[in-house]
């Protein structure tokens, strides 16, 4: 608060204490009960805070329980072979559940094309002096590359494997040594299945040697031995031969995709199962198990005797509606009407748990999955009527955010209430300075009046000023 002057100086008394002393008996009970107004609505604010929080959590869960699409998940349990893993499965929600022994005969592959003995001795030979072009097929794809005058076969590998519009072939040189050195072009293809073997022509003679088929017809110098040739990926499934051009089976197995790895060894089996996806079923209900027991414990928390949400209403309604809903009656489930018959029950303290005085989950997952996936995400399942149950307290209108809505209004009014007592302070201080200083004045010209009519009286004649 400002400060005017030093009251007191001229009477000598102490009026600074007073006009303090003052102020204090006004100020302080006031600052004391906004300091505990404001304690008190940032508890409140910071509990519907910590309860929204888990409320949050919970939708979280309930969003994955109300899809059905979570309860139709199938699951590939593969068991490899013990000479290591020759396939790899993934299924898909319309799969079929079933067990199945696979076998791995041979996997696809890309041609491979390699020139003859002898034609180069050294990558830094000259393929033509003139130049052309090559072009270079693999089933329905193909590219062609222009090869300059005087190109090495150096210059020629280059030429095609940086090809903007390659189509997967690469090409290498292999410099075999010896007393009679060779540098061997070797073009290997990406593109596979039986029939899409590499096709190199060219449009000049000179490249013969580096070309499947000549300029003028007949073989050229590049060859493709028959281990070499592109073919076909070939399983047997429980018996039954299945073709692929690439190493992946879509639906070979409806609703199935199979990649091959590797070519079995001594007739070795792969063991394949597809079933329902108990395991993450089961989790995820753990899940809402864990969210649910969170959002009661949250709430008990901050509703116990001395808390900040103690008696609250909203709280009372809140935990009434959460047992309310997951008591509640679901039809369209087979056997089950509530999850007290899928295996989940309350225990002494009550908590949410995975078995009830029915069955317990796994056992309810085993013998009626389906049903348990209706029980939560049917048309009218538990997770679907949670749902809509927390949009009333969660969504941006809801009873959560309302009421935080008015507490952040308190707060905002306690500050304009704190700025208005602080004028007002300030005004009460200058009305006391004001008052004081008049009577510290009139106090003064008093004394100062009193000490002359002493002076004058004590020269009178006759006149004994007491000691």
């Amino acid at each position: 608060m400002a400060t005017i002057t030093s009251a007191g100086v001229g009477s000598g008394l102490d009026l600074e204490s007073i006009i303090q002393a003052s102020l204090d008996a006004e100020n302080l009970p006031k600052l004391q009960s906004f300091d505990e107004k404001e304690t008190s609505l940032n508890i409140e604010l910071s509990a519907l805070g910590a309860v929204k929080s888990s409320l949050s959590s919970l939708q979280d869960v309930i969003e994955k329980l109300a899809d059905i699409e979570n309860f139709n998940k199938r699951t590939a349990n593969v068991t490899q072979p013990s000479s290591g893993d020759i396939i790899d499965v993934s299924a898909t929600s319309d799969s079929t559940s079933g067990n199945f022994d696979i076998e791995v005969l041979q996997t696809a592959q890309g041609s491979r094309a390699v020139s003859a003995d002898g034609v180069y001795a050294d990558p830094t030979d000259v393929v033509s002096a003139t130049g052309g072009n090559l072009t270079i097929a693999a089933g329905d794809k193909s590219f062609t590359v222009a090869i300059a005058a005087g190109a090495t076969l150096e210059e020629v590998r280059e030429a095609i494997n940086d090809a903007s519009d390659n189509i997967g072939v690469s090409v290498n040189i292999i410099n075999t040594g010896g007393d009679t050195p060779s540098s061997k072009l070797v073009f290997s293809s990406n593109t596979t299945g039986s029939g899409n073997d590499l096709v190199i022509t060219n449009d000049n003679a000179d490249f013969d040697a580096i070309s499947t088929d000549a300029f003028a017809g007949g073989a050229g110098g590049l060859t493709i031995a028959a281990e070499d040739a592109a073919q076909d990926a070939i399983i047997e499934i429980d018996g039954i031969a299945v073709t692929s051009d690439t190493n992946t089976f879509n639906d070979a197995i409806q609703d199935v995709n199979i990649r091959v790895l590797k070519a079995s060894e001594d007739g070795e089996t792969a063991s394949l199962n597809i079933d329902v996806d108990s395991a993450g079923v089961e989790s995820l209900i753990g899940e809402f198990i864990t969210a649910f027991n969170n959002v009661m414990g949250t709430v008990d928390y901050h509703t116990q005797a001395s808390a900040a949400l103690n008696g609250d209403s909203t709280m009372r309604s809140l935990e009434s509606g959460l047992f309310s809903v997951l008591s509640s009656t679901v039809s369209g489930a087979g056997n089950f009407e509530t999850l007290y018959d899928v295996g989940l029950g309350l225990n002494r303290d009550g908590e949410l748990e995975k078995e009830s005085l029915v069955r317990s989950l796994s056992d309810a997952l085993t013998e009626n999955y389906d049903d348990v996936g209706a029980i939560f995400a049917g048309d009218n399942g538990i997770a679907v009527q949670f749902e809509s149950f927390l949009e009333g307290y969660l969504n941006s209108d809801g009873t959560l955010k309302s009421r935080e809505n008015s507490l952040e209004a308190d707060l905002d009014q306690l500050e304009d209430d704190v700025a208005n007592h602080d004028y007002r302070m300030e005004q009460l201080e200058l009305t006391l300075r004001e008052r004081y200083t008049a009577l510290d004045v009139l106090i003064a010209e008093m004394q100062s009046s009193s000490s002359y009519l002493q002076a004058q009286l004590a020269n009178l004649p006759g006149f004994t000023s007491k000691s």
